[in-house]
């Protein structure tokens, strides 16, 4: 099974990818993840990686992708995978089509964590005060301000994914901010629905 989550900060991809990663037996692979690792295997495509990074700089597609298509080659991922992270923009989404053709598969579905971001922002406010209030550092993305620019720059360039995938058929939409437990549910009964398992 071969799946992309899809949804914006502070949704919990993070969470539910792991969790329907652990029911399908597949792998979880976060960008992020898959960028540090490759980073520190230190194959040349690896060190690349790393410059871009240690400068601070956005990682662009044409290494992201080829991180991806490289993760996606291992053995444990023979299986299936849930992307979490990736694709970001319909260029992205295209270049990973293209990979995955290219190797004879294709993704089985897309799942996205639909939210009210007014319900969202009231949510990251309180994780931002129960930390503070806890003595805890706020994390850097529980700031108001900083996930509005978040969330401004994932309406901009991801939410156009939403009608890439929903026009090939492989988009499968859940409320993101049911109880956690309901919204792994939904999704692995849409998947049930959908998919070759």
């Amino acid at each position: 099974m071969r799946l992309v989550l899809l949804g914006p900060p502070g949704a919990g991809k993070g969470t539910q990818a792991s969790r329907i990663a652990n029911r399908f037996g597949i792998q979880q692979l976060s960008t992020g993840d898959m960028l540090r690792e490759a980073a520190a295997a230190g194959t040349p495509l690896g060190l690349r990686t790393k410059h871009i990074m240690d400068r601070g700089e956005l990682v662009p597609d044409e290494v992201v992708i080829a991180v991806v298509a490289d993760r996606i080659d291992h053995a444990d991922a023979a299986n299936g995978f849930v992307l979490d992270g990736f694709p970001r923009t319909v260029p992205q989404a295209e270049a990973l089509d293209r990979e995955l053709a290219a190797r004879g598969i294709a993704l089985d579905a897309v799942l996205e964590l639909e939210i009210n971001e007014d319900v969202l922002l009231v949510r990251i406010r309180g994780r931002a005060e129960e930390a503070a209030n806890q003595g805890q550092s706020v994390r850097r993305d529980d700031n108001p301000e900083v996930f509005k620019t978040r969330l401004k720059a994932y309406r901009a360039q991801t939410a156009p994914l939403t009608e890439y995938y929903r026009s090939q058929g492989l988009l499968k939409i859940v409320d993101g901010l049911q109880p956690i437990d309901i919204v792994t549910e939904e999704l692995t009964t849409a998947l049930g629905t959908s998919c070759c398992g």
